[in-house]
């Protein structure tokens, strides 16, 4: 069977049955959904609007002077927050961290994370208030230079757990940072904040973006 419906001028759209024994029925939502949803099916007929898997790319922050930078108004559809650095460097020696909150702030402990920085020998950190990006044990100082990403995954929807893992590398000697970690939320992830330990030192060079998807 085939339904054709004429257009206002010319042409016409048509929507042609599958050639198939039985019978299939789709019921439409009651609504017209929201911008860049898609139609899916709970595998009954029905059909809802739902939001698509994309990525958004935020806009780079310059990473050039404060203590901290904050991306906040994240959707509550993502499920991978990728942080990007280029250039990035901070006044002092205490070593940058990435922080996670909701509507209620960003949250300040609670986290488990570990960081290694690979040189000519292998230091290691453990960080509780941040997903940590230098060894604070004399392998971060201001002239510290790097670039890389860190990803934020969602790990349990039910409890807000995100899981982090990544690596930079710094241009002003022979090391990487790698870091691993897990943080679970007090409700659904909405902002990301890059600070330094102490939240005191200042962002001297380099930008920040992130991109984000669902």
């Amino acid at each position: 069977m085939t339904i054709r419906l004429n257009g206002s001028t010319s042409g016409y759209a048509q929507l042609d049955s599958a050639a198939v024994g039985g019978n299939n029925t789709l019921v439409l939502p009651t609504t017209n959904g929201t911008a860049n949803q898609a139609l899916v099916t709970d595998g009954s007929g029905t059909l809802s609007f739902a939001d698509r898997g994309r990525m958004t790319l935020a806009t780079a922050q310059n990473s050039t002077s404060g203590t901290s930078i904050d991306f906040t108004g994240i959707p509550s559809w993502v499920k991978r927050v990728t942080v990007m650095f280029d250039g990035v460097s901070t006044n002092g020696t205490s070593p940058p961290q990435i922080q996670i909150g909701d509507s209620g702030g960003i949250e300040t402990t609670g986290y488990i994370c570990s960081n290694s920085v690979i040189v000519a020998s292998v230091g290691t950190a453990n960080f509780t208030t941040g997903f940590g990006i230098g060894v604070s044990t004399g392998q971060w100082g201001a002239t510290r230079v790097v670039g890389g990403s860190i990803a934020l995954t969602l790990l349990n929807l039910a409890t807000n757990t995100w899981s982090a893992s990544g690596s930079v590398g710094s241009s002003d000697i022979t090391a990487m940072y790698v870091t691993a970690g897990a943080k679970s939320l007090s409700a659904t992830l909405d902002r990301v904040r890059i600070t330094t330990v102490n939240g005191t030192d200042t962002f001297d060079a380099g930008s920040i973006n992130i991109l984000y998807e669902g």
